[in-house]
């Protein structure tokens, strides 16, 4: 049987446990509201200390910066007062002393002019500097050197063709050369390579060169045949004796003409499309040489030059010498230009001399020393007379024969194309080393 007795015990007991919760939650809840109107009091009451802290520290600066500023004002009417009483001495003691003005007059331009000086200068040097470097050739010295004597090389070889012109092709009765010198400015060359092409090597510039070679030269073969006649003496019997007469015989011959131009390396660099820049660093590397002038000997530069040369009066009587040397010095002066053979485009050694021949009697064609020597009878020292050639050897490598070539002029001197073209001693010792010959032209 239940218990309705204990069920009662149990609801009373919850009854009273409920009403003691409530009674303490709303005690819990009546402190925490007391707490936090105190915490509410805490913090106005420190907001309420920071802003008279704040005012008070405000007054403070105040204070300070009123007392700052007159202490400052203080110093700087005493500094006022004492720069015045300093200038009015200084004024004083210039009146009485006016050399004392002048002395800190030049004082204050020499510091003027010092300052600009310095900065003059600085911009001085900064060109000096940038000026060098643009005038040095920026290769190494192996690799300059090996590209222009690859580039000899390919000159050697088109000598060597030429050479061999009549063994590579025979049965022609006559050959018939025209050959413009063969050579090259290897400043020119390195000149340009360094303008377009900076810091370069050998190995990359190989068909470069080979390009310029091909521009700077043309060799040409052309064959033809000339039908020409020669008086014959014959012989006839007429009446049982023996008679002779002359007569015109016609016959043929075939001639292959070998002509070689050359257009000049100088010639073809200034045709290349080089920007303004490279061509003003090509224009200044070729002046300075690449700050390396003795990288390449200057075969054309006369070493010992005296300063009484003078053609014999006596010779110029000669109206064909006379006017060989009327034409020659309207060129003295004019530099050396790798085969050149005009006024217009410059003279190298072979084509002034030419020039003055085909301009003073003769027709020797356009062709180089060895061409020219061809042409001639060798004759000793002693008969050589003004108007002779005077010839020369050993002064470029790695070419035979006659390699230099000037006009005789008597009284030991020769008008010839070095660098410049100008009147020379032959009695110096660099030509005496590479004499060859005399030679006249018939």
């Amino acid at each position: 049987m239940y218990d309705y007795n204990k069920d009662e015990n149990v609801g009373g007991d919850a009854l009273d446990y409920g009403r003691s919760a409530v009674s303490e939650a709303h005690e819990l809840t009546k402190k925490l509201i007391k707490k936090k109107i105190k915490r509410a009091q805490i913090q106005k009451e420190q907001a309420k200390a920071a802003a008279e802290a704040g005012k008070q520290s405000a007054k403070a600066t105040a204070e300070v910066s009123k007392k700052a500023a007159e202490e400052a004002a203080k110093i700087g009417k005493a500094l006022f007062d004492a720069g015045r009483r300093l200038v009015s001495s200084l004024v004083e003691l210039i009146i009485e002393n006016p050399i004392i003005a002048v002395i800190l007059v030049v004082i204050v331009v020499c510091i003027i002019v010092l300052h600009v000086v310095k900065v003059d200068l600085l911009s001085l040097f900064g060109s000096m500097s940038e000026s060098v470097v643009a005038g040095t050739y920026t290769a190494y010295d192996e690799d300059i050197i090996g590209v222009n004597s690859d580039y000899t090389k390919l000159e050697k070889e088109l000598r060597k063709t030429i050479n061999n012109t009549e063994s590579d092709f025979p049965g022609y009765d006559e050959y018939e050369y025209q050959l413009e010198e063969i050579g090259h400015n290897p400043y020119e060359l390195i000149s340009y390579l360094t303008a377009a092409y900076e810091n370069f090597t050998r190995r990359d510039m190989k068909p470069v060169i080979k390009e310029l070679f091909d521009a700077q030269y043309n060799l040409t073969y052309t064959p033809r045949t000339e039908t020409r006649s020669r008086t014959v003496t014959k012989y006839g019997i007429e009446n049982g004796k023996v008679y002779s007469y002359q007569e015109i015989e016609y016959y043929t011959v075939s001639i292959l003409k070998v002509k070689l131009n050359n257009k000049g390396l100088g010639s073809v660099i200034a045709s290349k499309p080089l920007s303004d820049v490279q061509r003003a660093r090509y224009n200044l590397l070729l002046e300075t040489k690449g700050n390396k002038p003795d990288l390449f000997e200057d075969l054309y530069t006369d070493i010992e030059i005296p300063d009484d040369i003078e053609v014999p009066p006596e010779a110029l009587t000669d109206q064909t010498f006379a006017a060989m040397i009327a034409e020659g010095e309207k060129y003295l002066g004019r530099a050396y230009v790798w085969g050149g053979s005009s006024p217009s485009q410059g003279f190298d050694c072979s084509g002034f001399v030419c020039w003055l021949l085909n301009h003073s009697g003769w027709s020797v064609g356009r062709t180089d020393c060895n061409g020219l020597k061809a042409k001639c009878t060798v004759v000793s020292a002693e008969e050589a007379k003004p108007g002779d050639l005077i010839f020369f050897k050993g002064t470029q490598k790695n070419k035979a024969g006659a390699t230099h070539v000037g006009i005789y002029c008597g009284n030991g001197i020769m008008l010839h194309c070095g660098n410049p073209i100008q009147y020379t001693s032959i009695e110096s010792n660099y030509y005496r080393k590479h004499f060859l010959c005399y030679g006249r032209l018939p």
